[in-house]
């Protein structure tokens, strides 16, 4: 009986182990959709947020939430595995600009797993995805798996098609296909992964600052206002992390900055707060569609 007990608690704990994800989480809505949208399918989030970014509104939600620096790997791996985590995922926007900050070793304050990841992953090349992969590497040294959110939250994900009631003019679709390719050129250099087009011109691309702030720079670049902004996913894009979102912040600096046409990748995209986004674009007048690159080869505009 005393055995039969034992593996029966036994095969309860591993249950729940298999409910349980931790979630690191950077800033923005992002990490508040997929913690709401796990915990509906009955898993038990333990998240780690990065200080100064991840929202307050998680420790209402998850299981467990505290905050840690950005450079401290090891205690985050540890404060994982004394919790039983197995499988994790990343959400939300991590602010780069830290790593050129000329403070930058006291902002991290990098532990040992940290610099360890970086001179053993990371000394190739500061792009996104070298760095992201060489966290998910460190972590996955204490048996740790990084997933994908949109395995949890797939809904979050567009559709294809129109989103507004105001759709692109013939000429807005020039500069959508004018820009698809350049964004995707940009997205496979690492560079980043939105461009702003205007009259088949590029004014801005995307880079360290992200896409808000390329929108700004954008609007300071074309006065007159009413360019394209186009955001796709990289051809290499490991869904893993840095999957491309907007929301409605992104909403709000195109109208700031003089944007009128949002075209984003379907079934490739995040599109946070739906209903809300959509209801801010069409108030605005700002014009949103989701595509591919096949129907754009083959859209013919009358």
């Amino acid at each position: 009986m005393i055995l039969r007990a034992h593996k029966s608690g036994k095969m309860l704990k591993d249950r729940n182990h298999t409910r349980r994800v931790g979630l690191l989480a950077g800033g923005g809505s992002f990490p508040v959709e997929f913690a709401q949208a796990a915990v509906r399918e009955g898993h038990d989030v333990v998240c780690l947020g990065i200080a100064g970014m991840a929202p307050a509104a998680l420790a209402d939600i998850c299981q467990s939430f505290r905050t840690i620096p950005l450079g401290r790997i090891g205690l985050a791996i540890r404060h994982f595995k004394r919790r039983g985590v197995q499988r994790a995922v990343m959400a939300g926007k991590i602010e780069k600009r830290i790593l050129f900050d000329p403070f930058r070793v006291l902002r991290l304050m990098p532990d040992l797993r940290t610099l360890h990841m970086w001179y053993s992953y990371a000394r190739e090349n500061r792009k996104d995805d070298t760095i992201l992969l060489a966290v998910i590497r460190e972590f996955a040294r204490d048996g740790i798996t990084f997933e994908s959110a949109l395995d949890y939250a797939p809904e979050l994900l567009v559709n294809h098609g129109f989103l507004t009631r105001r759709r692109p003019t013939s000429p807005q679709w020039d500069d959508i296909r004018f820009g698809w390719e350049i964004a995707k050129e940009m997205g496979r250099l690492d560079v980043g992964q939105s461009i702003v087009v205007n009259d088949k011109a590029v004014i801005a691309v995307e880079a360290v600052e992200g896409t808000d702030e390329c929108i700004r720079r954008a609007g300071l670049l074309c006065r007159r206002g009413g360019f394209t902004i186009v955001k796709v996913s990289k051809p290499q894009q490991d869904m893993r992390f840095d999957v491309p979102t907007v929301g409605l912040g992104t909403l709000q600096t195109m109208h700031e900055s003089g944007g009128r046409v949002l075209a984003i990748e379907s079934d490739k995209t995040i599109v946070l707060d739906r209903a809300e986004f959509v209801a801010l674009a069409d108030k605005l007048g700002i014009a949103i569609v989701a595509l591919n690159a096949q129907e754009l080869a083959l859209r013919v505009v009358a």
